[in-house]
């Protein structure tokens, strides 16, 4: 899946309130770039991508079947 249709299925289902789903679209996206980047560039955003979903925490605790069920 490119981060085209990763964005269209994001958008369809409402996703733009899932921060995983966005890190998932940040990832393909840098994915598909990772050739215009040096080495340094890539590895700050691919930090950058960790320390968002590490910001994240255990927000699921207590709406796991909600979200993923």
């Amino acid at each position: 899946m490119d981060s085209e249709t990763l964005a269209r299925y994001i958008e369809a289902t409402d996703g733009i309130s899932k921060p995983w789903l966005l890190a998932q679209l940040r990832l393909k996206k840098l994915q598909e770039n990772r050739e215009d980047l040096s080495t340094e560039d890539y590895e700050t955003a691919l930090k950058d991508i960790h320390a968002d979903l590490m910001n994240l925490g255990e927000w699921w605790i207590g709406q796991e079947d909600e979200v993923f069920g």
